[in-house]
């Protein structure tokens, strides 16, 4: 989104030769060239990020990514270019992304799991002029994916360069002779043998500097463009707001770069002068490994990742031994129903968990929960925004009313790490801001009675109307999962004769013997209101998921198509 102040967009206005944005915040800071530049002439040699045996300090990134930035140019790239980078946790990674904002160039993150359909319509719908990627990581066919895209999403498509795993293993040194299309080639290493380019071509911090996609799983997802501002001035707000900047601090980054999640923590990681250990993908027993040789304070993680790590550390009797003493605390993001009991579960092994919330369009890590709260609160989604200048509010979608804390309905942002828009799409841009400001996140959730917190519930897409009133599918989620028998829940609707009525899909835990529906119908009957009782619940081995940047995600649109299925064939009825 370009930023201007026609109605239904983010309002800025001049001040002086600075911006004010939608937040209220003054739209004016250093570039992320100015950023690194900064950073490296306070902190030096001092470690930046630690991957595999080496140390790579502040100043060796930003010599690097100036290299890269070199090479880039001779490539043709420039100010407004895009360039893909579809590649694993890497340090290059985040020196091709300072080169690219060196140039004033756009980086476009592609998750490496993705494949021909998804890959060919993110580099042929950003306009990638050059596409970086890692052919030998884990044998993944990177290669032959590309050979799988239509040759015309790739027109634009200049030049492919190959990165080769930097020592860690997992990457062919070598250029492949044969190449998608009769494209160029080009070594990473080669941008990196490079003369540094030293200026700074981007014009300013308003300069778009990233676009991530959104997660959808039915159309082809939107491309949310940060700019220079948004990026800067969010990681330094999470250095402190996150205590990364407080000394002694290290930071684990498990979760992919090419995701919110990720980069928005690496980002704050780095402008606290905070050592991150950096994975290339997760590994539970590996990242265990590195959290007690390097004193791993905190990072983020999605709830699969935390439940896979205190699997691979050892339990006293009892299971109480604290497995990672120098863990303050894991934030994390709950997208499995199964793993609902997890704060509980890791509290017992010492282990605190902290909920967050985050969006593409707002970034990751936008607000957390107090850590001296206690569980449940702790665990919930949602928290108080880290920005001072941020605020949040909740909306009813029917009359447009504000509502009070407690309410549900549609939550609305705001604040200096909101996106500058999508790219692309100004009719997706102008629908997602309020005229004030805010934006439209598509969330459900509620106010905290001090009307500055709040609790994410879930999808507006998943909100059921029933008996009249906005029902969060997780309220009845989580009292399903009460029952003994219950390992996972999922609720969904259906139209029914007198209105949307729901359906439950169900995992059973193992040993809970035969699926007895009409006993699970009583377990909700007795604790919910009958509007809220589904009207049949489906047995399911395991939800159909989907995979993410930000984690796996269970595919809710499937379970819609699967509930109407079987509400056609008239089953229970």
């Amino acid at each position: 989104m370009q930023r201007g102040g026609r109605k239904g967009r983010r309002r800025e206005r001049k001040v002086g030769d600075e911006r004010m944005g939608g937040g209220g915040e003054r739209r004016s800071g250093p570039t992320l060239s100015a950023f690194l530049e900064e950073l490296a002439q306070r902190h030096g040699d001092r470690p930046a990020i630690l991957w595999g045996d080496a140390a790579i300090g502040y100043a060796a990134l930003l010599d690097e990514s100036r290299r890269v930035a070199q090479g880039l140019t001779e490539l043709g790239v420039g100010r407004g270019d895009r360039v893909a980078i579809w590649m694993p946790n890497a340090p290059a990674w985040l020196a091709l992304h300072f080169a690219c904002a060196r140039l004033g160039a756009i980086l476009v993150a592609v998750n490496t799991r993705f494949r021909s359909a998804e890959v060919g319509d993110i580099v042929g719908r950003s306009g990638a002029k050059a596409l970086a990627l890692w052919p030998g990581f884990k044998g993944i066919d990177f290669l032959g994916i590309l050979d799988g895209i239509d040759p015309a999403a790739l027109d634009r498509l200049e030049t492919l360069v190959f990165y080769d795993g930097g020592g860690s293993g997992g990457g062919a040194a070598s250029t492949p002779a044969s190449l998608p299309g009769g494209k160029r080639a080009v070594a990473y290493t080669d941008h990196a043998a490079r003369p540094p380019l030293t200026a700074d071509l981007a014009r300013g911090p308003d300069d778009g500097s990233n676009i991530f996609t959104t997660s959808g799983t039915t159309k082809a997802p939107k491309f949310v463009l940060h700019d220079h501002f948004s990026v800067v001035g969010h990681a330094r707000l999470v250095a402190r707001g996150f205590g990364y900047d407080a000394p002694g601090s290290v930071t684990l980054l498990a979760l992919p770069l090419c995701g919110v999640f990720g980069f928005a923590q690496a980002m704050a990681s780095l402008a606290a002068g905070c050592p991150m250990a950096m994975q290339a993908s997760f590994d539970a027993e590996e990242a265990a490994r590195l959290i007690r040789r390097h004193g791993v304070t905190t990072f983020n993680a999605t709830d699969d990742m935390a439940a896979r790590l205190l699997n691979a550390a050892p339990a006293g009797a009892g299971g109480t031994m604290t497995p990672f003493p120098s863990l303050a605390w894991i934030g994390f993001a709950g997208f499995n129903p199964t793993l609902a009991e997890l704060p509980e579960q890791a509290e017992a092994r010492g282990v605190r968990l902290v909920g967050l919330y985050g969006a593409s369009e707002v970034q990751a890590l936008y607000a957390r929960q107090p850590l001296d709260a206690k569980l449940p609160a702790r665990g919930r989604a949602g928290g108080y925004p880290i920005a001072p200048s941020a605020a949040a509010r909740v909306r009813d979608p029917s009359s447009g009313r504000l509502l009070p804390p407690g309410e549900s309905g549609e939550l609305e942002l705001k604040g200096p790490s909101v996106m500058a828009g999508y790219y692309g799409d100004e009719a997706a841009t102008t629908a997602a801001f309020a005229e004030d400001g805010f934006v439209r996140t598509g969330d459900l959730a509620h106010m905290l009675p001090d009307g500055i917190g709040f609790v994410f519930e879930g999808r507006m897409g998943d909100v059921l109307r029933l008996g009249g009133y906005l029902v969060a599918p997780s309220e009845i989620e989580a009292y399903v999962q009460q029952h003994e028998a219950i390992d996972g829940c999922q609720v969904v609707g259906v139209p029914g004769e007198s209105g949307l009525v729901a359906i439950g899909f169900v995992t059973l835990r193992p040993g809970a013997g035969t699926f007895d529906e009409a006993a699970l119908r009583d377990h909700c009957a007795r604790g919910l209101a009958r509007f809220k009782v589904p009207a049949a619940f489906l047995r399911l081995d395991e939800f159909p998921t989907t995979t993410s940047a930000n984690g796996t995600k269970i595919q809710r649109a499937k379970l819609r198509e699967m509930a109407a299925a079987w509400a056609a064939r008239g089953a229970g009825r």
